[in-house]
């Protein structure tokens, strides 16, 4: 029996990977849950799943929550705030870690697993975008696996298998909903970002992927990972989602993993690593698919993926802050303070008055990251005003 903690469990991410356990029959166990205020949610999976533990991060959601567990004659033990996060994180039992929390947010509880010996699923790009280098080494260190969430990386890492002889790992795109589109990006509402063709995920994620913010992302992500250049990443746009990523190797051979689009068998991989069992996603019919498409990415349409990119070539700090400015950006996006076509100007703006830190520390990445958002808000308050 494989214990879990998740963390995130009422977002995208964390609702698929209880339909998961809910469904296999690989003996996997929720013994951990962390949320951040949907206590209806957590009420329901609390009675589903009997967690020893769960964390929510508003302190009057949580103690309506241990009043609720009582009543019920539940044993869960409930928690609040960052150390509520970390401690679901490292719950005793636990020997698997999911990752889920969106955002910056994720990188301390992503830390503490480590520390605490757990291995990870990881499902939280940023905190790999952030602080990469910190994160692998003290994974290396403690002896604990990091096995990726997203579907691109599963990818990857189920191609790889054991070689080491990499010549470049190709990331695969959708190209969101405005790849094949003719329309000005000005115009682009909330509604029109979030409908994705291809993918069901959580807001943020889709509006990155939107921008191609989130290959960007994940291509920095693929280089920590995998410990392969950033000049040995390649993205193509590939409508269709079905080859989630390549790797091609030094003797020319290349290598895909293709499904069906569901998040549902990465996260199953993931949990029942290195074993594989029968799942619920949809079997892959390639006659039934047709055509498979790949196109190389347009950056003019796209300037976040080139930002992204860049912020990875020029190192240190600098893909921390790009982070935070796009999460602060995506965000007022979402509740409709500037526009689509304004959150690269954000991301442009901040990272230009950025002073790199080479080598930097934890609390470096963290000062930067708190520092980026607050300069990103101001940007966006003087645009917002403007309106």
């Amino acid at each position: 029996m494989k214990n879990i903690a998740v963390l995130g469990s009422t977002g995208s991410i964390g609702e698929q990977v209880l339909d998961v356990v809910r469904n296999i029959k690989c003996g996997v166990r929720v013994k951990s849950l962390s949320a951040h205020s949907n206590i209806s949610k957590v009420k329901a999976q609390i009675s589903e799943f009997r967690p020893a533990l769960v964390s929510i991060w508003e302190a009057n959601a949580a103690r309506e929550l241990n009043r609720w567990c009582k009543s019920k004659g539940y044993g869960t033990r409930v928690y609040s705030g960052a150390d509520g996060l970390k401690k679901a994180a490292v719950e005793g039992s636990v020997g698997l870690v999911v990752s889920a929390v969106v955002g910056a947010a994720g990188l301390e509880p992503l830390l503490a697993a480590i520390e605490a010996g757990k291995d990870v699923a990881l499902a939280n790009k940023e905190a790999l975008v952030a602080a990469g280098g910190i994160v692998m080494d003290r994974a290396r260190r403690k002896g604990v696996n990091i096995l990726p969430v997203d579907s691109e990386h599963s990818a990857i890492f189920q191609c790889i298998g054991g070689s080491k002889n990499i010549r470049k790992i190709i990331l695969t795109a959708s190209g969101g909903p405005f790849y094949r589109s003719k329309r000005k990006m000005s115009g682009v509402t909330v509604a029109d970002a979030l409908a994705h063709p291809t993918w069901k995920m959580g807001k943020k994620i889709t509006v990155d992927s939107a921008t191609l913010m989130n290959k960007g992302l994940e291509a920095i992500e693929a280089h920590h990972l995998f410990s392969v250049g950033m000049d040995k990443i390649e993205i193509v746009i590939h409508p269709q989602s079905i080859v989630h990523s390549l790797v091609e190797f030094e003797d020319g051979s290349v290598l895909a993993q293709m499904s069906n689009p569901d998040m549902r068998l990465p996260i199953q991989y993931a949990l029942t690593y290195p074993e594989r069992c029968g799942s619920l996603v949809a079997r892959l019919d390639l006659a039934k698919a047709g055509k498979l498409e790949f196109f190389k990415p347009d950056f003019n349409k796209f300037p976040c993926l080139g930002i992204a990119l860049g912020a990875a070539k020029t190192g240190g700090t600098m893909p921390a802050v790009m982070n935070a400015a796009n999460e602060a950006a995506v965000m007022a996006f979402l509740d409709e303070r500037i526009n689509f076509d304004v959150i690269p100007r954000v991301i442009a703006k901040v990272m230009s008055e950025h002073r790199v830190k080479r080598a930097p520390g934890l609390k470096d990445i963290l000062e930067a990251d708190q520092k980026a958002r607050t300069r990103a808000e101001e940007i966006i308050q003087k645009i917002s005003g403007k309106r």
